[in-house]
């Protein structure tokens, strides 16, 4: 009897909700365990099934692509970014591949403004005092002094969607707005942001009180912020990223920290996750957190909506509404 579902491989533990609506839709696989899968047992998902819904976790490379099964057409992503398919790999096989933009934007920019504000106010460094050394004797006039965010140059790597969020939440805060980006946006939206375009990314490095990263990591973006572009930011200037780890140096941005050469530092994601290095890690300079950007309820819950629609579109024979396409990239 032919089937009347199809076959899909969920790569991890998604929420129950997620979980359980796609059980109704589909004929699911699912991943209790939450164990990462291996690359053998990614090539043995694709040989098996339609569609694959993996997460950033899972490398999809053109080896697990190449070993795909005549009825596999979809990679369905758990996920905004795309840096861990190859997606040249699976259009050169007709396989279609979708992602979930805009339902993490403002979860992310939350995280971006709430480590825009820990790591200049040492909030980390409070906590401490209060929590795991207890030897704090009361308030005096020159203790734990942090510096101010408000009226400080903010410059913005990568102004799509999340950017354009988080400068909407540093203008109420009162920060200028400066930004890089592949394409200057809209008069509009730059009025509306009051915000100041940088043709040269150099340029706007060396003048900003924060940095933050917002630019998906391609081939063009590794180590965006290299070595060199590094020692171009002020020694009192704050660097942000909540978007992908391999944007920057990472053994760079350690050295300069450890050495002075930079106030501080708010991490969510790193170079080569979940590893993280350990001279950062004992850095006190940073506020380090484990890659929870858009870790909300509702945000996981929109992206596993995100990914049934791409599903249930695709499977009804029309083009999905998150289709990824090289020009993207």
């Amino acid at each position: 009897m032919a089937k009347t579902k199809p076959i899909v491989v969920v790569t991890r533990k998604l929420p129950d909700v997620v979980e359980t609506r796609m059980r109704e839709l589909f004929d699911t696989r699912l991943n209790e365990s939450d164990r990462p899968m291996s690359q053998a047992e990614l090539v043995e998902a694709v040989k098996m099934a339609d569609v694959l819904v993996p997460t950033v976790t899972d490398r999809i490379d053109s080896h697990v692509i190449s070993q795909a099964g005549d009825s596999f057409k979809l990679i369905a992503n758990f996920g905004n970014g795309v840096d861990n398919i190859d997606v040249a790999a699976a259009n050169a096989r007709s396989i279609t591949v979708t992602n979930t933009p805009g339902v993490l934007t403002e979860d992310t920019a939350d995280m971006t403004m709430a480590l825009m504000l820990a790591v200049p106010r040492r909030l980390m460094d409070g906590v401490a005092v209060i929590k795991e050394k207890p030897s704090w004797t009361g308030w005096s006039p020159t203790w734990m002094l942090g510096n101010r965010i408000w009226g400080k140059r903010l410059g913005i790597i990568g102004m799509g969607r999340i950017g354009q969020a988080v400068a909407r939440r540093a203008k109420a805060f009162g920060m200028q707005i400066h930004y890089h980006n592949r394409r200057r946006l809209p008069e509009a939206i730059e009025q509306e942001l009051e915000s100041t375009y940088w043709d040269s990314l150099d340029q706007m490095l060396a003048r900003m009180d924060v940095i933050s990263i917002h630019c998906p990591h391609t081939p063009a973006t590794y180590h965006l912020l290299s070595a060199r572009r590094l020692k171009l930011i002020r020694q009192d200037a704050y660097l942000v990223n909540t978007a992908r780890g391999e944007v920057i140096d990472e053994n760079a941005l350690t050295r300069m920290l450890l050495n002075g050469e930079l106030a501080g530092a708010g991490l969510d994601v790193f170079e080569h996750e979940p590893a993280v290095n350990p001279k950062l890690v004992d850095c006190d300079r940073v506020v380090l957190i484990p890659h929870m950007g858009s870790a909300t309820k509702e945000g996981r819950a929109d992206m596993g909506d995100k990914v049934i629609i791409n599903i249930k579109t695709f499977m009804d024979g029309h083009r999905p509404p998150d289709r990824v396409l090289m020009s993207m990239l």
